[in-house]
C-alpha cells in the first residue's frame, strides 16, 4: 500500500511558516511520542534553520515511557531541548514555558546590554505534523479553547496568534505533511496512531501492520487486551481470533475483517492495548547510516 497525503494547504502552510520566521524568537516542533521519528516532518529542519528549538513529544501518556526516555536522550545529542509531555491533561505545560524562557535568555541579556529594560514577550512558533495535538496544546497553554482541535487531522488550516499569558505570543500554524512517504514503514506508522485520514486508507493493511508489531514487541499487553493464549503464526488466523472474541461479525458468523481492524487501531489509538511506542532510535539510525 502506497500512502501519499499532501492537501493544498499544506503547501501554502511552508510558505506562510518561512514569510512569519524573522518575527520568531523559538520554534516548538510538536511529534507524536509513539513515533518521534516518523511524526516529524523532514521539511522542517530545513524551514527553521538556526531558530532555537524545542522538541515536544506529546500523548506521552499513550507511549512506553522507557523508549520515551531513549528518545528524550537521542534528541538532546542532537543538540535539541526535548520533553514529554501530554497536552490533553496538562501534564508538562509549565516545563514549557521555562524550556522557552532557558532558550531566549543569551537573546534577552543582550537585549538588556542595550537597555531594554523589559523585553517583550517570547514569540513562538508550533509546528508539526497533522493530528499531533497542535490546538490542545495552545489551548492548554493559554488556559482557553482559542484554537480549534479536532480527532481527526487537517482541523487547523490558517494561522493565528494566541497569547500565553505574559511570557509567551504563539503562532499555531496547519499541520505540514510531506508530499511522498519515501519510506512505507514511516506511513503506516502514521497511519496506526491517526495522523492520517482513515478515508483515504485500507484499514486492513494498515492493521496487518499493527497486529504484526505488536505480536513482536509487546505480547504480553497484546494477548492480555484480547485474551488469548498464544498469538497465531499466520495474519488470518489471528483477525480470526480477535474478531471472534469481540463480536466483529457478519452473517453465518463470519469475522468481518474491517470491523476487527477498526477495533484494533481504535483500541490502539485509545491506550486500550497499552502504553506502545512503534519505533526506537537505534532503529533509525541503523536505516540512515
Amino acid at each position: 500500500m502506497t500512502i501519499q497525503w499532501f492537501p493544498g494547504h499544506m503547501a501554502k502552510a511552508r510558505r506562510q511558516v518561512q514569510e512569519k520566521l524573522k518575527l520568531i524568537d523559538v520554534v516548538i516542533e510538536l511529534a507524536d511520542a509513539r513515533i518521534p521519528h516518523s511524526s516529524r516532518n523532514p521539511m522542517i529542519d530545513e524551514i527553521v534553520t538556526s531558530k532555537p528549538r524545542l522538541m515536544l513529544l506529546n500523548k506521552a501518556d499513550l507511549a512506553d515511557d522507557k523508549k520515551t526516555r531513549e528518545w528524550i536522550q537521542f534528541f538532546q545529542t542532537k543538540g535539541i531541548k526535548t520533553l514529554a509531555i501530554d497536552a490533553q491533561s496538562g501534564k508538562g505545560m509549565k516545563q514549557i514555558v521555562e524550556a522557552c524562557q532557558g532558550l531566549v535568555k543569551e537573546k534577552w541579556e543582550k537585549m538588556r546590554a542595550k537597555g531594554v529594560v523589559s523585553p517583550r514577550a517570547i514569540r513562538v512558533l508550533i509546528v508539526g505534523i497533522p493530528n499531533v495535538g497542535k490546538s490542545t496544546l495552545i489551548n492548554k497553554l493559554a488556559k482557553r479553547n482559542l484554537a480549534k482541535t479536532g480527532d481527526r487531522p487537517g482541523v487547523t488550516t490558517a494561522q493565528q496568534w494566541i497569547k500565553v499569558g505574559k511570557e509567551l505570543e504563539l503562532l499555531d500554524t496547519p499541520g505540514i505533511l510531506w508530499p511522498k512517504f519515501e519510506d512505507q514503514q514511516v506511513g503506516l506508522r502514521l497511519a496506526t496512531t491517526g495522523a492520517i485520514k482513515d478515508t483515504i486508507l485500507n484499514l486492513q493493511d494498515v492493521a496487518v501492520f499493527a497486529l504484526r508489531f505488536l505480536s513482536t514487541h509487546y505480547p504480553v499487553e497484546f494477548k492480555e487486551r484480547y485474551q488469548l493464549d498464544e498469538i497465531p503464526d499466520e495474519i488470518v488466523d489471528l483477525f480470526d481470533e480477535i474478531g471472534k472474541r469481540r463480536g466483529c461479525l457478519m452473517g453465518g458468523g463470519m469475522v468481518d475483517y474491517d470491523k476487527t481492524s477498526e477495533l484494533v487501531l481504535r483500541e490502539i489509538r485509545g491506550g486500550k492495548v497499552g502504553k506502545l511506542t512503534f519505533e526506537v532510535p537505534s532503529d533509525w539510525e541503523n536505516s540512515h547510516t
